[in-house]
């Protein structure tokens, strides 16, 4: 991790330097390691380079808006990154498994999806789009530990105990999510994360392997 952290920085001094535009999206289960697997990309880089996005849920008035209204203000600028801990893909997972959204709000998403990220790619941005994906038997333990350990119980909220129960459902959501949306502009790229240290340090190669920045000497 620790040449992982050398990379990343090099990564952050070629953005300044070049104006590039990332954008990173996680996407995944629950407990699945998002917000573990941002923490340490971000933990030794600049947070004025590097910003991460966690909306909360949509107020009224944005519930009144184009879906994709309230994201496109996070874009990157050049010389950005952002990150999604979470994203627009709500309305393909949780929004469509939870019922917080009509069926066809949905496959209306699906529909435009693939062209709103191509405007993206267009417009000059760096799409990576990661979907963590976590065993049953191994989600069970996570949110066990959750429960138990009143150091994580903030963690836990009743959605996560709701979703538990949804596995395939989740994963029917899922697949309609990437065969709609795994576009050779902005193709999905899954982490198994069982194993947390490992799938971080996948998830950091593979990412840097995607930008074109020049490493430090």
């Amino acid at each position: 991790m620790r040449v992982l952290h050398g990379e990343l920085v090099a990564l952050q001094e070629w953005v300044k330097v070049s104006g590039a535009k990332i954008c990173i999206v996680f996407e995944g289960r629950d407990t699945a390691g998002k917000g573990g697997t941002i923490r340490r990309i971000t933990e030794r880089v600049s947070p004025r380079v590097f910003r991460v996005i966690a909306l909360p849920a949509p107020t009224e008035r944005e519930k009144s808006q184009m879906y994709v209204q309230r994201y496109l203000s996070h874009f990157p600028a050049a010389g950005e990154v952002v990150i999604f801990d979470r994203s627009w893909y709500n309305r393909a997972g949780v929004e469509r498994v939870m019922g917080f959204c009509r069926p066809e709000e949905t496959d209306r998403f699906l529909e435009l999806v693939p062209a709103w990220e191509k405007a993206m790619t267009d417009s000059g941005i760096l799409l990576l789009k990661y979907w963590l994906e976590v065993s049953p038997d191994e989600q069970t333990r996570r949110l066990e530990s959750r429960i138990n350990d009143p150091r994580k119980i903030w963690k836990l909220s009743d959605l996560d105990l709701k979703s538990y129960s949804r596995w395939y459902d989740y994963s029917r959501a899922k697949d309609a999510m990437f065969a709609a949306s795994d576009t050779a502009w902005a193709p999905w790229y899954i982490a198994h994360t069982d194993d947390k240290k490992r799938g971080r340090l996948n998830i950091i190669s593979h990412l840097l392997g995607q930008v074109p920045y020049k490493p430090l000497a």
